[in-house]
């Protein structure tokens, strides 16, 4: 089956101005990424990854070079336009879990939602729905403070879920997480993988990287590798429901 292109990259770079100094954190990136892939992005602090995050998150723009997504070029958006791409194509979940305090766990799910105009009755509905593929239907009400890390991550990962996006990009989504509740994150993206969805997962930690099915490193704004993980691993355990 032919594979079906999401993401394309040409010659793409992005320089900073710092003081008097150009920085260039990336510089002439051309790659092409796959509808149903599960990619790890990785390189060691200054290698340009996050700068190739946020690019690819429609958080930033390129100084040059070309971003199609789903053939279309984003590189050339304005902010109000790459806000209404972040919406609908991109779900994002951060090692800080970003969710807001005094709202609950259905309400944070339900958020992007809001900004995509969706009724309310049915933004409780595909809420409620993305919290049960996460194992978490038993804890729709409880608010953040009220979760465990790893459950509060898990809202996160449905929060970024609830809209169908293209692509799910997470960043050092395991970071904040100790060993176990690590592994537990990682599979559930493995479920979410296997269900059809492409997941672009920024990370420093070879451990993490190799559960992913694709591993491309960058170093000094570069593509240094782009390789193929034949063997990735797997979470054998059974996800506990609610999470610890």
């Amino acid at each position: 089956m032919e594979k079906q292109e999401l993401i394309r990259l040409e010659k793409l770079t992005k320089h900073y101005k710092v003081g008097t100094e150009i920085v260039r954190a990336l510089q002439s990136v051309s790659v092409s990424l796959y509808k149903n892939e599960y990619i790890a992005l990785m390189g060691p602090s200054g290698s340009g990854k996050s700068t190739l995050m946020n690019i690819l998150g429609c958080l930033d723009s390129p100084t040059s070079g070309s971003y199609y997504l789903n053939n279309n070029d984003v590189s050339k958006l304005v902010d109000n336009q790459l806000a209404e791409i972040r919406n609908k194509e991109i779900g994002f979940v951060f090692q800080t879990f970003n969710l807001l305090p005094r709202s609950t766990a259905l309400d944070n799910v339900a958020l992007p939602l809001i900004y995509s105009g969706v009724s309310k009755t049915e933004r409780d509905k595909r809420a409620l729905k993305v919290l049960d593929q996460v194992g978490l239907s038993d804890r729709v009400h409880h608010k953040p403070n009220e979760l465990s890390g790893g459950q509060r991550q898990r809202v996160a990962v449905a929060r970024a879920l609830v809209n169908s996006p293209s692509i799910i990009l997470a960043d050092e989504p395991t970071g904040n997480l100790d060993s176990k509740t690590s592994i537990e994150i990682m599979g559930l993206f493995q479920e979410i993988h296997e269900a059809g969805n492409t997941i672009i997962l920024v990370t420093h930690e070879e451990d993490i990287a190799l559960h992913a099915h694709r591993v491309i490193k960058l170093w000094d704004g570069e593509i240094e590798s782009d390789k193929i993980n034949s063997t990735p691993k797997k979470v054998a355990v059974e996800m506990e429901a609610s999470g610890e």
